[in-house]
């Protein structure tokens, strides 16, 4: 009896020592990435003054580098912007945005790869008279990190200016 009892108690310690092995094994501590938001936020401000320059500078062929390919654009529907729609098909394309100042109200980073930016802007063009047009709306988009660099990836639009 004694016998059995030492080999109950030696079988005991060993199979609870193995199975707090097991546990260490099985669950790792989990790694946690740290994003620096401060400096993704500042990435995005670059990005968005970039995206203002190249409109200022009229590189429209350049605009391609700030989103994604995959981008879905919901645009303003109110008149002057149905308008101004029509007044670029009508013109092949000739009637381009002059400049644009975006004003964002909220940034936030989701996460390494997600970000969204709310706000207004204001937009400029010049029609074949030579005048000069003002379109406001207010933006939420959806920013998404590709290769290092932010991108527009959703925006949905209202020329309700809030």
């Amino acid at each position: 009896m004694k016998n059995l009892f030492s080999f109950i108690l030696v079988f005991m310690l060993v199979s609870c020592n193995e199975n707090n092995k097991a546990r260490k094994t099985i669950s790792p501590e989990p790694v946690v990435k740290r994003i620096d938001k401060q400096a993704e936020l500042d990435k995005i401000q670059e990005m968005r003054a970039s995206f203002e320059k190249t409109v200022k500078e009229q590189r429209y062929g350049d605009l391609g580098n700030f989103v994604t390919k995959d981008l879905i654009s919901i645009g303003p529907g109110s008149d002057d912007w149905i308008a101004y729609r029509a007044l670029r098909e009508q013109h092949g394309n000739k009637f381009r945005y002059d400049s644009i100042k975006m004003s964002p109200k909220e940034t936030v980073i989701l996460s390494d790869t997600m970000a969204y930016d709310f706000g207004v802007s204001r937009t400029y063009y010049t029609d074949e008279n030579g005048t000069v047009h003002e379109m406001g709306d207010s933006f939420l988009v959806l920013l998404k990190k590709v290769d290092g660099e932010w991108k527009l990836y959703r925006e949905l639009a209202s020329s309700l200016v809030e």
